[in-house]
């Protein structure tokens, strides 16, 4: 059986994706996947053994040179990709008007989320089959069950199983044991303060762990530079492909991460990761999987789901915490002395495992 998988992006969703995939591999022996995703998270599907073909879309940078897209040719190769395969079925795992005017071009019966399922009610509109799921949920949950009811098999019990292998990914000479801090996120509001960065990190170099530190953009080489600044055991890593990153996460001893793609490739690769939230519900996104543990913050108004912080400090809260360098304030219920205890907790249980 050939199916045409559609989930495009983000990265989080795209990793979210996989353990529905070795689901319906154990389900239905012989069953292949081609898997339409944005041409930045290209690699990760490759690496799991179900995914015969990834087929790059550049949806982001299509939408910002249109005219130029259309002369290059590059849409038109696209829709013909998408056309010579014969499909038996089509996932639009996405659920999004975008993901479903793809579906568009294939002529195999297309299957979705139904109205009252999916992110964007009017992408149903494009499927043949519609099926229910419910929401307050985790996001792999909610994609196992609609693979479950598309190819007709039972959602097997327990945690969902990624299918990758650590050790493949790993960097087989990988150094002294370190741990991976994944400071990087997009909304302003899910930063961990870098105050409490360079506190955790200090903390870690005093009990002679050696530190690593991603970047993706500038912005975050500059911050991982200062919290680096000055300590021995603490290294800036150089800009690295996604391939290169799943290296150093596959290796690393443990990681604290911010609600970051990252983190989740972190969950994924089956590397016991600390995991922070202000603003966000780890309940419905949060990293998933083995030895993954999730500080959310108690403040009053988390999580409150918002890229921009609204509360407003009291004068008890000047009082309390440096209000230029301790934002979002929810994040203060996680200070460093916190994770630190949490992240000695979870090296010491992973070492009597």
């Amino acid at each position: 059986m050939r199916v045409l998988l559609i989930k495009t992006s983000s990265l989080g969703d795209v990793i979210h994706t996989l353990p529905a995939l070795t689901d319906a591999a154990r389900a239905i022996p012989g069953i292949q996947f081609d898997w339409v995703v944005e041409e930045g998270f290209a690699e990760i599907p490759a690496w799991h053994p179900a995914v015969a073909q990834v087929i790059p879309v550049a949806i982001r940078r299509w939408r910002k040179n249109v005219w130029q897209t259309l002369r290059s040719g590059e849409w038109r190769r696209f829709k013909r990709r998408l056309r010579e395969t014969r499909y038996d079925l089509v996932i639009d795992a996405q659920g999004l008007l975008k993901s479903a005017l793809l579906t568009r071009y294939t002529k195999a019966p297309v299957v979705g989320l139904d109205r009252d399922s999916a992110r964007e009610p009017l992408a149903s509109r494009f499927y043949d089959r519609r099926y229910p799921v419910a929401w307050g949920q985790h996001a792999v949950e909610r994609v196992r069950q609609l693979f479950a009811q598309a190819l007709d098999y039972k959602v097997p019990e327990g945690v969902g199983n990624y299918g990758l292998n650590r050790a493949q990914l790993a960097d087989a000479e990988s150094g002294a044991p370190y741990l991976l801090f994944l400071h990087g996120t997009t909304w302003d509001t899910k930063h961990w303060p870098e105050k409490y960065w360079r506190e955790l990190t200090e903390r870690a170099c005093d009990h002679g762990w050696h530190v690593r530190l991603p970047w993706g953009n500038e912005s975050e080489k500059q911050r991982a530079e200062r919290i680096a600044e000055g300590l021995e055991n603490a290294a800036v890593l150089p800009r690295l492909s996604l391939a290169g990153m799943a290296k150093v996460v596959a290796g690393a001893r443990a990681c604290v991460a911010v609600d970051t793609g990252l983190g989740h490739l972190a969950a994924a690769l089956d590397v016991p990761t600390l995991s922070l939230y202000g603003p966000t519900n780890p309940g419905f996104t949060g990293a998933y999987g083995r030895s993954q543990i999730h500080l959310g913050s108690d403040f009053p108004c988390a999580p409150c789901l918002k890229k921009t912080c609204a509360y407003k400090p009291t004068a008890e809260d000047a009082r309390l915490f440096d209000l230029a360098r301790e934002q979002p304030l929810c994040f203060t219920r996680l200070n460093p002395q916190r994770v630190a205890t949490q992240l000695e907790a979870l090296l010491l249980t992973e070492d009597n495992h």
